[in-house]
């Protein structure tokens, strides 16, 4: 069961942000931004209320965010995806060069890792020798 059908039919700016791990300021920041795909519903009261989808495509601009994207490609495809069909070529592009920036990253990681696991090694066997 979703977060959203757990509680209803949405959430809250409050829950979304505990759904997401984001603030309430990183939500509106969003929204304000144009990289939420349709606008947030609001209750009578005028309050935002996120629906599983908003929750959703939350969790997939915070995956980009996280893995590098600049806030100006996670724009583009926002628009892209918000523009419908026709456009797939376009996102792809857009993915796959994100993709292969995260893996040069993540083999650039790697080596530095074994940097530190050899030195980790080295002093493993120093400190056991010494004891």
């Amino acid at each position: 069961m979703s977060v959203a059908e757990s509680v209803g039919t949405s959430l809250s700016i409050a829950e979304a942000a505990d759904a997401t791990g984001l603030t309430t300021h990183t939500l509106r920041y969003y929204e304000r931004d144009g990289l939420l795909l349709d606008a947030v519903d609001r209750a009578p009261s005028g309050h935002r209320r996120y629906s599983e989808d908003d929750v959703g495509w939350i969790r997939m601009i915070t995956r980009l965010r996280s893995t590098g994207m600049p806030i100006r490609e996670v724009r583009e495809y926002a628009d892209l995806v918000r523009a419908g069909d026709g456009n797939e070529a376009e996102r792809l592009q857009l993915l796959v060069a994100h993709r292969d920036r995260v893996r040069l990253q993540l083999a650039e990681v790697a080596t530095h890792l074994e940097a530190i696991e050899f030195k980790i090694g080295l002093y493993e066997r120093t400190t056991c020798t010494i004891a």
